[in-house]
C-alpha cells in the first residue's frame, strides 16, 4: 500500500507564523519526564477513583523513535479503568514507512470487528497517525484523543524534525498529504498539550475548538506526557464519555494549577 500520510502540520510559512522550536531551556527540562511518571505511580490509588470505561477497545500509539513499552504505563492504567488498550505493535515508530499505515489501519479494522468503535489515542507523532486514521475511517473511531501532536504550524517547529527526517526518509516539509492531519477528524477529538513542553512547539497542538473538539492544557514535559497523572486523569474522562453525550472537559475540578486555561492569551 502507498504510503497515505507525510508528517506534515498546515503550514510551511516557519517565521511568518511565528512558530518557533522550543527553547533550549525547555528542552533540557524534559529530564523532569521521570519524576512526572514517578508521580503517576504514587498517585495510582487516586488515579483509580476516575471514571470506569465500558470496555471498548482503545488503540495507543508511540511517538516518533518510541514503541509500545513508552505506552506501558498509559495502557495499563486504562486497563485498570475497564478499557481493552492495545498497542501498536510495530516495534519503533520509525514514521510512515513502507506499510506501516496499511498494518495499522488493518488493527484499526480488526478491533472494530471484534468489538465495535475503537478510541485512539496518539503521543506526539503518534497523534499524527491517530488524526489521519480517524479522518479515513471515522465510521470504525469513536474518538482521538492526542498529546503533545503537532498537526498544525510549520513542520520544523519541533526539536525531532531533522531525526524524523533521517528515520522516515520524509521530508518535513512535504505537504501533498496534510489535509489528512491537519483538519479536525470528524469524531470527538481532544487534544492534551503543555506549553513548557521541550520537544514540539505547543502552538502546533492547538485545535480549534468545536462541537466535539477541544484543548485541554497541562504543566508537563513532552517525554512525560503518557505518564503525567493529569494526562491520565483527562483521559479516562475523556474516554468514559459516549460519543452521543459529548461534553468539553471541565477544568474546574482541579483547578488551574493542574488544568491551565487552554484559551489564554498566546
Amino acid at each position: 500500500m502507498e504510503s497515505v500520510l507525510q508528517f506534515t502540520p498546515a503550514s510551511t510559512r516557519f517565521e511568518s507564523q511565528g512558530f518557533e522550536p522550543p527553547s533550549r531551556w525547555l528542552m533540557l527540562a524534559e529530564a523532569r519526564a521521570v519524576y512526572e511518571a514517578g508521580a503517576a505511580l504514587a498517585l495510582w490509588p487516586l488515579l483509580q477513583l476516575t471514571p470506569r470505561g465500558d470496555g471498548h477497545a482503545v488503540l495507543v500509539l508511540p511517538g516518533l523513535g518510541a514503541g509500545d513499552r513508552s505506552t506501558e504505563l498509559m495502557r495499563r492504567f486504562l486497563r485498570s479503568r475497564g478499557y481493552d488498550a492495545h498497542g501498536w505493535g510495530q516495534g519503533q515508530n520509525l514514521g510512515p514507512r513502507a506499510g506501516v499505515e496499511a498494518r495499522m489501519l488493518r488493527k484499526l479494522k480488526s478491533l472494530h470487528q471484534s468489538s465495535g468503535k475503537v478510541s485512539l489515542v496518539g503521543w506526539s507523532l503518534g497523534g499524527v497517525f491517530a488524526r489521519m486514521m480517524a479522518s479515513l475511517q471515522p465510521d470504525m473511531v469513536r474518538s482521538v484523543v492526542t498529546l503533545g501532536t503537532p498537526f498544525t504550524g510549520s513542520p520544523r517547529a519541533t526539536r525531532a524534525w531533522h531525526i524524523y527526517e533521517k528515520v522516515s526518509g520524509q521530508p518535513s516539509d512535504d505537504a501533498a498529504r496534510r489535509q489528512l492531519v491537519t483538519p479536525t477528524p470528524p469524531v470527538p477529538t481532544t487534544s492534551i498539550f503543555s506549553r513548557t513542553d521541550g520537544v514540539v512547539s505547543w502552538r502546533c497542538s492547538v485545535e480549534q475548538p468545536g462541537v466535539a473538539a477541544e484543548n485541554i492544557e497541562v504543566l508537563a514535559s513532552h517525554l512525560g506526557l503518557g505518564a503525567h497523572p493529569a494526562v491520565l486523569y483527562a483521559l479516562a474522562d475523556r474516554l468514559a464519555q459516549r460519543p452521543d453525550q459529548w461534553r468539553p472537559f471541565d477544568r474546574s475540578r482541579l483547578g488551574a494549577w493542574v488544568y491551565p486555561d487552554p484559551a489564554r492569551p498566546h
